[in-house]
């Protein structure tokens, strides 16, 4: 689907230098060596480097991976694990949730731009273009699309930056906090209510199942909650399907969560077919940011999950 889905912290080095006169030259002398082996511990620091296990085989990344360039839509779970970003793609740059303040705009095509960031590490899709000349410039970890859930993901993406545990912890946490959610929810609006996920870009609507992002993961995964049997035999296992606007009743539950953004033609929304649906009428319609609703990583689930306890548990 070409048309949605996929839809960070310069580090500045700095140097200290000391001059002094002959009578300190004794003071100044002890100064240059304690900073030469500061300088010395620092490079070691720099240097180390760890061997993660990737799709492509072991390969060598930093410790402390400085200056993170990432690729498709793995932004958010960099900055999650506080690791500086220098570059993303344009649809991460959009999302109104990260802090990119000195973040460059990156493509996989751009490889001047790239080289210029001097990272340290990239992280993509194996769908990235030029792999073999990003890898030249920085140790270049790609993952398959879908090959982990959204959660194992992140866990994943800790491993790379060397930081497994404080990602487990996140998860662990964030399971804990949506599975109370969903059963707070289910106690308000009913265990069977069923809720429905949709989109509308370049004029199509789209449903979605419960693993392509606009919080679906988090009602139908962690939250439990009841997706409509019409959706389930047309987007589960694909993960979208594509409607038509006359069809759109059968496929909208009790509940209706709409992504889009403020450019989203949603004249649809105008008809007679959709204010007739139960959901609209019953004033049971969530509209999202779907700048803020197309990731998956920390940053966008803890926003997604406040999202919805206010929306279902709204006073």
């Amino acid at each position: 689907m070409k048309k949605i889905l996929w839809i960070c912290l310069i580090i500045s080095l700095f140097t200290l230098s000391a001059c002094g006169d002959d009578s300190t030259a004794d003071t100044d002398n002890t100064a240059d060596t304690n900073g030469d082996q500061a300088t010395d511990n620092n490079s070691a620091s720099a240097e180390a480097t760890i061997t993660y296990e990737s799709e492509n085989g072991p390969i060598e990344v930093p410790a402390d991976p400085q200056r993170v360039i990432a690729l498709n839509g793995f932004a958010g779970n960099v900055l999650a694990l506080d690791v500086p970003l220098v570059g993303a793609v344009s649809y991460s740059m959009q999302n109104p949730l990260y802090d990119l303040e000195g973040v460059e705009e990156v493509s996989d095509e751009n490889l001047e731009k790239i080289i210029e960031l001097d990272p340290d590490l990239i992280i993509g899709l194996t769908t990235i273009k030029n792999y073999d000349q990003l890898s030249e410039i920085a140790p270049t970890v790609t993952f398959t699309y879908g090959e982990y859930d959204y959660l194992e993901q992140h866990i994943e993406i800790g491993k790379l930056l060397n930081k497994e545990e404080e990602a487990t912890k996140w998860v662990e946490d964030f399971r804990t906090r949506a599975k109370q959610a969903g059963e707070d929810i289910k106690a308000e609006i009913g265990e069977d209510a069923t809720v429905t996920v949709i989109e509308n870009a370049d004029k199509e609507l789209y449903v979605f199942g419960d693993n392509w992002a606009r919080g679906t993961e988090i009602l139908y995964q962690e939250m439990g909650l009841a997706m409509p049997e019409q959706v389930k035999e047309v987007a589960l296992e694909a993960g979208y399907y594509t409607l038509s606007l006359e069809v759109l009743p059968d496929y909208v539950g009790d509940y209706l969560v709409i992504s889009k953004t403020e450019e989203t033609e949603t004249s649809f929304m105008e008809t007679e077919t959709y204010k007739n649906m139960p959901a609209v009428q019953n004033d049971q319609v969530m509209v999202a940011d779907a700048r803020e609703f197309y990731f998956s990583d920390p940053i966008t689930l803890d926003s997604q999950l406040d999202f919805f306890l206010d929306n279902f548990l709204k006073e």
